[in-house]
């Protein structure tokens, strides 16, 4: 091992052990209930809350993928800024209404409030399914992404797989522990040195290697005009079209996105929710960092094997080893704070609707009494959790260890999935009249129509996101049949959606 390889290897390991530390410290003094380590008491305050949400948001994606498409594309990558912008505009709006709905039924995830919303524990649980189907390849591809950082910070010495172990190691022991907390307070860690690293590169990349942005700019229009507009460079139809319909998409399905959700549910208050979507939009000015490194990189590095190597091919030939190890960390660090709030979310979903009876909207739940924090049934619900948690991590590591494409591939269409459940899950509770049968038919119709389009290779469909498409066939069916089969009459026991007077 070189002299640069062991001092990243020693930082790395130094900032693994301190990532722990301060994930399992963080549940002290705490109480040990299912509500503390799925959302935190629904006790974070304004700051934490952005913390942990951007932290679920800038991923390894940010660092590697980010660099990689503007250095193969171009243009298109703006997606990225433009959908998360405009869905923390959506959650102005929705984040304080789930609050408020899951707040005052104790709810914890979006399979509870479907589950409560219908009075139904089959609704739950498809819904915890579908969640969890499409929720899975994020983690692996976490994994994966944690180990090309890795890889690349540490010039070759630590291999993929032995990263991708760390990474799974540190992820369960704290959330494991500290549950949601756990995640929070890595955040902080995690975006000191995220914020730091990209505010440096901004600096560094382009007077290194250029006479400064100016000259990038100038060379870009001059020589790779066809990366500045739409469709990009070789992107295969990703138009105007398709991103204008891809941002609506993605901005609506992030807005009950099951880790999204767990952020929602994890305020303090609805306020606090409401500045935080007026704050999180700043963090995304971080993402325009790596899109300027990928595109030096066309000319520094024209003939790169693999663009996702774009960003630290440019760091690893330009800055010492310690340098290079403090940026390569807070990529890792992007790796291991939305992999463990996609493991904990999961274990809500799946170890309280599927293994813990419920939460005892339905009738025929064997959860009949509502679970009071602390107790019994409580602490058996969350050891559930724990463990559906890690088996989640553990086949997500063995997808990244032994089938690396056999689950990313799903990864395409996680987005499209999970958009087929905002009617289910969001629309229903401000629409009355839907019917769970009107409900459950839409969501699968639309994933019907996702895998077909995709699996007949024709997303995008003349350009719009075939997910557009599957949720508007979705709508279409679930509209249809709330209006020709009625529900029954409310009655004061049956749950009431939500409306303007009870948000």
């Amino acid at each position: 091992m070189s002299g640069s390889a062991a001092i990243a290897t020693t930082i790395f390991g130094l900032a693994m052990v301190a990532t722990l530390v301060i994930g399992v410290l963080s549940a002290r003094g705490r109480d040990k209930g299912m509500a503390e380590w799925s959302v935190s008491s629904r006790g974070l305050g304004v700051l934490f809350i952005w913390l942990l949400m951007a932290g679920e948001a800038y991923t390894s994606f940010s660092f590697l993928g980010t660099a990689g498409w503007s250095y193969s594309y171009g243009v298109p990558i703006l997606y990225l800024v433009a959908y998360l912008t405009v869905g923390y505009a959506v959650a102005y709006v929705v984040g304080p209404a789930l609050w408020t709905y899951a707040s005052r039924h104790k709810l914890l995830s979006i399979a509870d409030m479907a589950e409560h919303r219908f009075r139904s524990r089959p609704v739950g649980i498809l819904v915890a399914v579908c969640a969890t189907v499409f929720l899975v390849p994020y983690i692996q591809l976490q994994i994966q992404g944690m180990g090309v950082v890795v890889n690349a910070m540490t010039y070759d010495a630590v291999d993929l797989k032995v990263a991708a172990i760390v990474s799974f190691v540190v992820a369960e022991a704290f959330v494991l522990v500290s549950g949601l907390r756990g995640s929070a307070w890595v955040s902080v860690l995690k975006d000191l040195l995220v914020i730091s690293a990209v505010a440096f590169l901004a600096v560094w990349i382009p007077l290194h290697y250029l006479d400064g942005p100016g000259e990038l700019l100038d060379r870009m229009v001059t020589e790779k005009p066809e990366w500045l507009t739409f469709p990009g460079h070789a992107s295969g139809g990703l138009n105007g079209t398709w991103f204008v319909s891809t941002l609506l998409l993605n901005a609506v399905t992030i807005s009950i996105f099951p880790t999204t959700v767990a952020g929602y549910l994890s305020a303090r208050d609805p306020n606090a929710l409401r500045r935080n979507a007026v704050l999180l939009p700043w963090y995304q000015l971080l993402l325009f960092i790596p899109m300027m490194v990928g595109a030096v990189a066309l000319f520094v590095v024209p003939a790169l094997g693999n663009p996702d190597l774009a960003l630290f091919r440019l760091v690893t030939d330009s800055l010492p080893s310690p340098v290079v190890a403090v940026i390569g960390v807070a990529g890792a660090l992007s790796a291991i704070v939305p992999m463990s709030v996609f493991m904990l979310a999961i274990g809500t979903l799946c170890g309280r609707t599927l293994l813990g009876g419920g939460n005892g909207a339905d009738p025929r739940s064997p959860a009949r009494e509502p679970v009071r924090p602390g107790d019994a049934r409580d602490m058996r619900v969350k050891r559930m959790s724990q463990l559906v948690c890690f088996l989640a991590g553990l086949l997500a590591l063995g997808g990244a260890l032994f089938y690396p494409n056999t689950l990313v591939e799903l990864s395409v269409l996680s987005y499209e999935g999970l958009a087929q459940l905002v009617p289910l899950v969001l629309l229903s509770l401000f629409w009355r009249r839907m019917t769970a049968v009107a409900g459950v038919a839409g969501m699968l119709t639309g994933l019907a129509v996702v895998f077909l389009l995709w699996g007949t290779d024709n997303d995008p469909y003349h350009g719009v996101n075939g997910g557009v498409i599957a949720l508007a066939a979705n709508l279409a069916v679930a509209a249809a049949l709330t209006y020709v089969r009625p529900s029954a009459p409310a009655t004061p026991r049956e749950a009431a959606p939500l409306t303007k007077e009870s948000a």
